[in-house]
């Protein structure tokens, strides 16, 4: 009777083993109840009203705004690329192979600090060069600000002191992220702030992909260990610190060179080299 009431109650004979399996649920150990809950999971008619999986909508959000930030960083490769063609198209070299500079932006702020508020030497040619990461177009008017080894420092350019093929270039090809050569004089703003009176710049290197953002920085932890470039860019201190590690490995080194120490290489991390090599 208890296996006729079975096969009644289920369509199929996986249903009629999920039931036998359910009258002995007084009796049965815990191994026995998960192979009940495994069949009942997985029986027709479970499989029918079990609903399919669906992220949750955070998940759903991360991902579609990953996917729209990879799309966003793929179109402006391709415009930038296009601009490469486009200077290269009109005889200018976006990756330069030279560029004699003068003074760091760092000899700059320390060494004028005593003109007036719009005072310019105009006796003193410098040429420095640096990282485009700040830029900003009023007209005639374009100021940039450029970062080197040693800090930043503003670029005043002005359209009556650059020819008139310069200036559309500089509107119109140059981006944040860019490496650029300037040549100029030095100037202090009317608001105080110490400028290189741009009379010439040339593009050393075209940057292809936008820098992190502006004010949240670089905050993917294995993107800041695996790409240590990208993180000393858009975080200027981490390089202060490989400087002072530098430093200070380097004067451990002269203190047990000057006992007479050898440095000796102990390759516990690299693959041994075969027997015939050595």
């Amino acid at each position: 009777m208890e296996a006729l009431w079975a096969w009644r109650a289920s369509s199929n004979l996986l249903g009629f083993a999920a039931s036998r399996a359910a009258s002995a649920a007084a009796q049965a150990t815990p191994a026995a109840r998960a192979f009940r809950l495994h069949i009942r999971c997985c029986s027709p008619a479970a499989a029918a009203t079990t609903k399919p999986f669906s992220p949750p909508p955070q998940d759903r959000r991360r991902r579609s705004a990953s996917s729209s930030s990879t799309s966003d960083r793929e179109s402006i490769r391709a415009l930038r690329l296009k601009k490469v063609d486009e200077l290269r198209g009109k005889g200018y070299e976006p990756y330069a192979y030279k560029w004699d500079r003068t003074h760091t932006t760092k000899e700059l702020q320390d060494g004028y600090t005593h003109l007036e508020n719009g005072e310019v030497c105009a006796e003193v040619a410098v040429s420095i060069a640096g990282r485009i990461v700040a830029r900003r177009a009023f007209g005639k008017l374009v100021f940039m600000t450029i970062r080197d080894d040693s800090g930043t420092i503003q670029l005043y350019c002005e359209k009556d002191s650059l020819t008139e093929e310069h200036f559309e270039q500089l509107k119109a090809f140059i981006d944040i992220g860019d490496i650029i050569g300037v040549n100029g004089s030095i100037k202090k703003t009317k608001k105080g702030e110490l400028s290189v009176y741009v009379k010439f710049f040339e593009i050393l290197t075209k940057s292809l992909l936008p820098l992190p953002d502006k004010y949240h920085g670089l905050t993917d932890v294995d993107k800041r260990y695996r790409q240590r470039y990208v993180d000393m860019i858009a975080n200027p201190e981490v390089a202060d610190v490989f400087r002072t590690r530098a430093k200070v490995v380097s004067e451990i080194r002269k203190t047990m060179e000057s006992f007479g120490f050898i440095e000796v290489e102990t390759p516990v991390l690299q693959v041994a080299s075969s027997q015939g090599v050595v």
